[in-house]
């Protein structure tokens, strides 16, 4: 895994027993893994009576350098062996090897989850319809007479159901589907590379 020179720092200074001791080192891997998982993202997470004695400059950079390297692990699906060897480069002792790959094997689904609900998707259009109407006269009673078309695109986002509708003209409507025909084609060229 490739990891800045920062988070290695981090990471190196988690794994030294005189900064982090056998009580520290769990609950600020616990606290990392928690801190990820909790909905309200409580800025208290580090005032942990194991993690009072700790300065809070290091505690920072240790906890972000952990949450970190949780992340990068995750979101390259890396197994135990791949976080394992990663730590021993950073000189983490076997004994807390073990205990981050323990964590991160319990919450690895769930963190798996997290990550595939973070960012927008468009809405997957499932259906079209529309209606032609006329426009006689507007406000202010002035003859128009045109033609305009009533476009309802019923949609899905993440399993929600929505409507959008929008009114056009029939240039407007010409330019619509010439620009969907121009994407439709572009999707098409990126599928076959």
């Amino acid at each position: 895994m490739e990891l800045s020179e920062s988070v290695q720092r981090g990471l190196q200074s988690l794994a030294d027993p005189s900064a982090f001791d056998q009580t520290s080192f769990p609950a600020l891997v616990d606290v990392s893994f928690q801190s990820l998982l909790s909905s309200h993202g409580d800025p208290a997470v580090l005032d942990q009576p194991q993690l009072k004695q700790i300065d809070q400059i290091l505690l920072k950079q240790s906890h972000a350098a952990a949450v970190t390297l949780i992340l990068e692990a995750v979101k390259q699906n890396a197994d135990k062996s791949t976080v394992s060897s990663c730590l021993e480069e950073l000189t983490f002792s076997a004994e807390r090897i073990e205990i981050f790959c323990g964590t991160y094997q319990r919450h690895k689904k769930e963190l798996e989850h997290l990550l595939t609900s973070i960012g927008t998707q468009p809405p997957r259009v499932n259906d079209v319809s529309w209606r032609l109407q006329y426009h006689m006269k507007n406000g202010q009673l002035d003859k128009v007479n045109e033609p305009f078309y009533l476009i309802s695109l019923n949609t899905e986002t993440k399993g929600t159901p929505e409507d959008i509708n929008f009114t056009c003209t029939v240039e407007q409507l010409q330019d619509l589907v010439g620009k969907l025909k121009d994407a439709a084609k572009s999707v098409e060229k990126a599928s076959q590379m």
